[in-house]
Protein backbone atom coordinates (compact mmCIF):
# COMPACT_ATOMS: atom_id res chain seq x y z
CA UNK A 1 0.00 0.00 0.00
CA UNK A 2 2.95 2.19 0.78
CA UNK A 3 4.63 1.80 -2.77
CA UNK A 4 1.13 2.35 -4.33
CA UNK A 5 0.79 5.49 -2.77
CA UNK A 6 4.25 6.85 -3.07
CA UNK A 7 3.70 6.95 -6.81
CA UNK A 8 0.60 8.15 -6.77
CA UNK A 9 2.12 11.40 -4.95
CA UNK A 10 5.10 11.88 -7.04
CA UNK A 11 3.05 11.98 -10.45
CA UNK A 12 0.69 14.03 -9.29
CA UNK A 13 3.79 16.60 -8.01
CA UNK A 14 5.21 16.22 -11.24
CA UNK A 15 2.33 16.99 -13.52
CA UNK A 16 2.28 20.17 -12.98
CA UNK A 17 6.11 20.92 -14.38
CA UNK A 18 5.29 19.48 -17.35
CA UNK A 19 2.05 21.42 -18.39
CA UNK A 20 4.33 24.29 -18.52
CA UNK A 21 4.96 24.84 -22.63
CA UNK A 22 8.00 25.82 -23.46
CA UNK A 23 8.09 28.96 -24.54
CA UNK A 24 10.53 28.52 -28.28
CA UNK A 25 8.22 26.02 -28.97
CA UNK A 26 5.00 27.89 -28.54
CA UNK A 27 6.50 30.72 -30.65
CA UNK A 28 7.20 28.45 -33.82
CA UNK A 29 3.95 27.12 -33.48
CA UNK A 30 1.86 30.20 -33.59
CA UNK A 31 4.05 30.74 -36.86
CA UNK A 32 3.14 26.99 -38.36
CA UNK A 33 -1.02 27.57 -36.81
CA UNK A 34 -2.42 30.90 -36.61
CA UNK A 35 -3.61 31.60 -33.56
CA UNK A 36 -7.52 32.44 -33.23
CA UNK A 37 -9.81 35.03 -30.56
CA UNK A 38 -10.71 33.00 -27.99
CA UNK A 39 -14.83 32.49 -27.08
CA UNK A 40 -16.32 35.25 -24.27
CA UNK A 41 -16.17 34.04 -20.87
CA UNK A 42 -19.90 33.67 -20.52
CA UNK A 43 -19.87 30.63 -23.08
CA UNK A 44 -17.05 28.72 -21.47
CA UNK A 45 -19.03 27.08 -18.82
CA UNK A 46 -22.02 26.05 -20.44
CA UNK A 47 -20.84 21.91 -21.14
CA UNK A 48 -20.46 22.44 -16.93
CA UNK A 49 -24.23 23.49 -16.23
CA UNK A 50 -26.28 21.02 -18.71
CA UNK A 51 -28.93 19.68 -16.06
CA UNK A 52 -28.39 16.17 -17.26
CA UNK A 53 -25.17 15.66 -16.56
CA UNK A 54 -24.72 12.92 -14.19
CA UNK A 55 -23.82 13.19 -10.95
CA UNK A 56 -20.63 11.62 -11.38
CA UNK A 57 -19.57 13.13 -14.61
CA UNK A 58 -19.92 16.50 -12.66
CA UNK A 59 -17.48 15.04 -10.09
CA UNK A 60 -15.36 14.27 -12.32
CA UNK A 61 -15.02 17.65 -14.17
CA UNK A 62 -15.60 20.01 -11.06
CA UNK A 63 -12.24 20.74 -11.08
CA UNK A 64 -12.37 21.84 -15.27
CA UNK A 65 -15.46 23.78 -14.73
CA UNK A 66 -14.30 25.95 -12.02
CA UNK A 67 -11.62 26.85 -14.30
CA UNK A 68 -14.03 27.75 -16.93
CA UNK A 69 -14.19 31.16 -16.90
CA UNK A 70 -10.50 31.78 -17.38
CA UNK A 71 -10.39 32.53 -20.94
CA UNK A 72 -6.93 32.49 -23.15
CA UNK A 73 -6.35 35.71 -25.16
CA UNK A 74 -5.74 33.45 -28.80
CA UNK A 75 -5.86 29.62 -29.29
CA UNK A 76 -3.64 28.21 -32.01
CA UNK A 77 -6.18 26.39 -34.96
CA UNK A 78 -6.72 22.24 -33.98
CA UNK A 79 -9.19 18.97 -34.51
CA UNK A 80 -9.35 17.51 -31.10
CA UNK A 81 -10.11 13.90 -31.41
CA UNK A 82 -11.77 11.80 -28.64
CA UNK A 83 -12.32 7.90 -28.43
CA UNK A 84 -14.41 6.48 -26.72
CA UNK A 85 -13.80 2.79 -24.97
CA UNK A 86 -15.87 -0.13 -24.44
CA UNK A 87 -18.58 -0.55 -26.47
CA UNK A 88 -20.13 3.18 -25.53
CA UNK A 89 -21.49 5.18 -28.51
CA UNK A 90 -20.41 9.17 -29.51
CA UNK A 91 -23.29 10.49 -28.09
CA UNK A 92 -23.42 8.75 -24.57
CA UNK A 93 -23.95 11.10 -22.16
CA UNK A 94 -22.81 9.09 -19.18
CA UNK A 95 -19.22 9.71 -19.97
CA UNK A 96 -16.83 12.14 -18.82
CA UNK A 97 -15.26 11.79 -22.20
CA UNK A 98 -18.46 13.17 -24.00
CA UNK A 99 -18.97 16.01 -21.49
CA UNK A 100 -15.23 17.32 -22.01
CA UNK A 101 -15.42 17.18 -25.88
CA UNK A 102 -18.51 19.59 -24.96
CA UNK A 103 -16.41 21.48 -22.34
CA UNK A 104 -13.19 21.92 -25.12
CA UNK A 105 -15.86 23.30 -27.64
CA UNK A 106 -17.13 25.70 -25.15
CA UNK A 107 -13.46 26.80 -23.98
CA UNK A 108 -12.00 27.04 -27.78
CA UNK A 109 -14.79 27.89 -29.96
CA UNK A 110 -14.27 28.34 -33.36
CA UNK A 111 -10.59 27.48 -33.44
CA UNK A 112 -11.00 23.77 -32.40
CA UNK A 113 -13.34 21.27 -34.18
CA UNK A 114 -13.29 18.83 -31.29
CA UNK A 115 -15.33 14.95 -32.57
CA UNK A 116 -16.43 12.50 -30.80
CA UNK A 117 -15.93 8.73 -31.84
CA UNK A 118 -16.58 5.14 -30.90
CA UNK A 119 -13.51 3.18 -30.73
CA UNK A 120 -14.95 1.39 -33.96
CA UNK A 121 -15.60 4.64 -35.80
CA UNK A 122 -11.90 4.49 -36.81
CA UNK A 123 -12.82 4.76 -41.34
CA UNK A 124 -15.52 7.54 -40.13
CA UNK A 125 -12.64 8.95 -38.03
CA UNK A 126 -10.09 9.43 -41.23
CA UNK A 127 -12.61 10.57 -43.26
CA UNK A 128 -13.46 13.78 -41.40
CA UNK A 129 -9.49 14.04 -40.30
CA UNK A 130 -9.06 13.64 -44.63
CA UNK A 131 -11.15 16.24 -44.89
CA UNK A 132 -9.88 18.60 -42.87
CA UNK A 133 -6.15 18.74 -43.23
CA UNK A 134 -4.16 18.03 -46.77
CA UNK A 135 -1.78 15.22 -46.36
CA UNK A 136 1.47 16.25 -47.20
CA UNK A 137 0.92 19.65 -46.72
CA UNK A 138 1.42 20.38 -42.87
CA UNK A 139 3.63 23.10 -43.54
CA UNK A 140 0.93 25.02 -44.60
CA UNK A 141 0.06 27.88 -41.86
CA UNK A 142 -3.80 26.86 -41.99
CA UNK A 143 -3.24 23.08 -41.33
CA UNK A 144 -4.70 22.44 -37.20
CA UNK A 145 -2.56 20.78 -34.93
CA UNK A 146 -4.25 17.27 -33.80
CA UNK A 147 -4.55 16.42 -30.08
CA UNK A 148 -6.11 12.91 -29.38
CA UNK A 149 -7.16 11.57 -26.56
CA UNK A 150 -9.43 8.17 -25.49
CA UNK A 151 -10.18 5.91 -22.19
CA UNK A 152 -9.86 2.03 -22.42
CA UNK A 153 -10.21 0.60 -26.01
CA UNK A 154 -10.30 4.13 -26.91
CA UNK A 155 -6.93 4.89 -25.26
CA UNK A 156 -5.75 2.03 -27.77
CA UNK A 157 -7.36 3.28 -30.36
CA UNK A 158 -5.86 6.45 -29.92
CA UNK A 159 -2.23 4.92 -30.88
CA UNK A 160 -3.94 2.66 -34.28
CA UNK A 161 -5.25 6.37 -35.25
CA UNK A 162 -2.07 8.06 -35.21
CA UNK A 163 -0.71 4.94 -37.27
CA UNK A 164 -3.31 5.77 -39.76
CA UNK A 165 -2.44 9.27 -39.89
CA UNK A 166 1.35 8.71 -39.83
CA UNK A 167 0.74 6.28 -43.04
CA UNK A 168 -0.91 9.77 -44.73
CA UNK A 169 1.93 11.89 -43.73
CA UNK A 170 0.00 14.02 -41.21
CA UNK A 171 2.08 15.00 -38.10
CA UNK A 172 0.23 14.81 -34.53
CA UNK A 173 0.88 17.25 -31.92
CA UNK A 174 -0.46 15.39 -28.67
CA UNK A 175 -1.70 11.86 -27.85
CA UNK A 176 -3.55 11.28 -24.01
CA UNK A 177 -3.73 7.72 -22.92
CA UNK A 178 -6.16 6.58 -19.89
CA UNK A 179 -5.71 3.61 -18.55
CA UNK A 180 -5.71 1.99 -22.06
CA UNK A 181 -6.67 -1.26 -23.07
CA UNK A 182 -5.41 -3.26 -26.36
CA UNK A 183 -7.41 -5.05 -28.47
CA UNK A 184 -6.32 -7.99 -30.78
CA UNK A 185 -4.05 -7.09 -33.32
CA UNK A 186 -3.35 -3.41 -31.29
CA UNK A 187 -0.12 -1.49 -29.97
CA UNK A 188 -0.75 0.18 -26.80
CA UNK A 189 2.83 0.21 -26.14
CA UNK A 190 4.48 2.04 -28.91
CA UNK A 191 3.72 5.91 -30.38
CA UNK A 192 4.72 6.58 -34.01
CA UNK A 193 7.04 9.01 -35.00
CA UNK A 194 4.92 11.63 -36.35
CA UNK A 195 3.23 12.46 -32.74
CA UNK A 196 5.38 15.24 -31.39
CA UNK A 197 4.21 14.50 -27.28
CA UNK A 198 2.17 11.58 -25.50
CA UNK A 199 1.31 10.71 -21.69
CA UNK A 200 0.21 7.84 -20.11
CA UNK A 201 -2.41 7.90 -17.09
CA UNK A 202 -3.31 4.44 -16.06
CA UNK A 203 -3.84 2.39 -12.92
CA UNK A 204 -3.22 -1.83 -12.22
CA UNK A 205 -5.79 -2.86 -10.36
CA UNK A 206 -9.17 -5.05 -11.27
CA UNK A 207 -10.33 -6.88 -14.70
CA UNK A 208 -8.72 -4.66 -17.26
CA UNK A 209 -5.53 -2.40 -16.29
CA UNK A 210 -4.69 -0.30 -18.49
CA UNK A 211 -0.64 -0.10 -20.56
CA UNK A 212 1.95 0.65 -18.19
CA UNK A 213 4.73 2.36 -20.42
CA UNK A 214 4.49 3.58 -24.08
CA UNK A 215 7.40 4.15 -25.38
CA UNK A 216 8.51 6.43 -28.51
CA UNK A 217 9.20 4.79 -32.29
CA UNK A 218 11.46 7.47 -32.73
CA UNK A 219 12.78 9.24 -29.52
CA UNK A 220 14.35 11.83 -31.21
CA UNK A 221 10.92 12.49 -32.78
CA UNK A 222 8.43 11.98 -29.94
CA UNK A 223 8.39 13.32 -26.22
CA UNK A 224 6.95 10.85 -23.95
CA UNK A 225 5.87 13.63 -21.13
CA UNK A 226 5.52 10.44 -18.47
CA UNK A 227 3.54 7.35 -17.42
CA UNK A 228 1.29 8.27 -14.34
CA UNK A 229 0.32 5.51 -12.00
CA UNK A 230 -2.76 6.57 -10.17
CA UNK A 231 -4.15 4.54 -7.19
CA UNK A 232 -7.70 4.63 -5.28
CA UNK A 233 -7.07 2.56 -2.61
CA UNK A 234 -7.36 5.89 -0.59
CA UNK A 235 -9.53 7.63 -2.49
CA UNK A 236 -13.38 7.76 -2.97
CA UNK A 237 -13.97 8.42 -6.85
CA UNK A 238 -18.02 8.36 -7.72
CA UNK A 239 -18.75 5.71 -10.41
CA UNK A 240 -22.66 5.82 -10.15
CA UNK A 241 -22.72 6.49 -14.22
CA UNK A 242 -22.05 2.86 -14.23
CA UNK A 243 -23.86 -0.22 -13.87
CA UNK A 244 -23.28 -2.12 -10.56
CA UNK A 245 -21.72 -5.39 -12.17
CA UNK A 246 -18.88 -2.78 -13.70
CA UNK A 247 -18.52 -1.27 -9.95
CA UNK A 248 -17.89 -4.57 -8.43
CA UNK A 249 -15.15 -6.77 -10.92
CA UNK A 250 -14.11 -3.64 -12.54
CA UNK A 251 -14.13 -0.53 -10.73
CA UNK A 252 -10.58 0.95 -10.54
CA UNK A 253 -10.76 1.29 -14.38
CA UNK A 254 -13.99 3.53 -14.01
CA UNK A 255 -12.32 5.25 -11.07
CA UNK A 256 -9.83 6.76 -13.25
CA UNK A 257 -11.89 7.88 -15.75
CA UNK A 258 -14.06 9.63 -13.53
CA UNK A 259 -10.56 11.08 -11.62
CA UNK A 260 -11.51 15.07 -11.48
CA UNK A 261 -7.66 15.20 -11.16
CA UNK A 262 -7.23 13.36 -14.41
CA UNK A 263 -9.33 15.88 -16.34
CA UNK A 264 -8.08 18.55 -14.92
CA UNK A 265 -4.24 17.57 -15.93
CA UNK A 266 -5.65 16.84 -19.80
CA UNK A 267 -7.22 19.93 -19.40
CA UNK A 268 -4.07 22.52 -18.34
CA UNK A 269 -1.94 20.14 -21.04
CA UNK A 270 -4.26 21.20 -24.10
CA UNK A 271 -4.12 24.62 -22.61
CA UNK A 272 -0.56 24.68 -22.55
CA UNK A 273 -0.37 23.42 -26.08
CA UNK A 274 -3.29 25.41 -27.38
CA UNK A 275 -3.39 28.79 -26.17
CA UNK A 276 -0.83 32.02 -26.19
CA UNK A 277 -0.96 32.47 -22.47
CA UNK A 278 -1.44 29.06 -21.30
CA UNK A 279 -3.49 29.06 -18.22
Amino acid sequence: MKYKSTIYTFSVLLLPALLVPDQLSLAQAQTLHPASPAPEPAKLVAACEQPATPAAVMEALHLVCTKGHESPALVRQAIIICFLGGFVKADDTHHPEVWFARYLRDRYGSAASVWVFANGDEKKALRDTLGAVEPGKQKNAHQPAIILYGHSWGGSQVLTFARDLERKGIPILLTIQIDSVRKLGQDTHTVPSNVAKAVNFYQTRGLTPGETHIVAADPARTAILGNFRMSYDHRRINCDNYKWLSRVFNKPHHQIENDPMIWDSIAKLIDSELTVNGN
